[in-house]
């Protein structure tokens, strides 16, 4: 049986360590690797640059290949095929309004704004959300 997993993933190892937990502990998997650009920082940098661009979808996608390289990097050395697809907008929202087209979500419990504090904290605040609001199962992987 297949299992269609949702994966998102911003640039931090724990991210790379949930895709990894993903490919590694499902048989036959499925799996879409989601980022999410452009949501709200401290400054707004990352949204309203997104906002001046002449084309909000390509500059998204541009955003998003780095993520997508190591994404495939990772399934490559496993021998697994992925699915990637970008959001912009709030990274929580946007994995919870995806997430009924999958079996459950597997994401890292930190992503790379709150990476440096993750030994203090059990489960970052996109993670927490994730979790709280999703309609499937998560998992988060540390």
């Amino acid at each position: 049986m297949t299992t269609r997993i949702l994966v998102p993933m911003d640039d931090s190892a724990m991210a790379g360590q949930a895709l990894e937990y993903a490919i590694e502990t499902c048989v036959d998997p499925e799996i879409t690797v989601l980022h999410v650009v452009g949501g709200a920082t401290m400054m707004m940098g990352e949204a309203v640059s997104l906002a001046l661009e002449d084309d909000i979808a390509a500059a998204a996608e541009a955003r998003a290949e780095p993520v997508f390289e190591r994404a495939r990097q990772l399934a490559d050395d496993h021998g697994v095929d992925i699915r990637t697809r970008v959001a912009v907008g709030d990274p929580a929202r946007a994995i919870v309004k995806r997430a009924d087209d999958y079996d459950t979500v597997v994401m890292g419990s930190h992503g790379k704004h709150s990476e440096d504090i993750a030994r203090n904290i059990l489960i970052g605040n996109v993670a927490q959300k994730v979790f709280r609001r999703s309609p499937i199962p998560v998992t988060t992987v540390r």
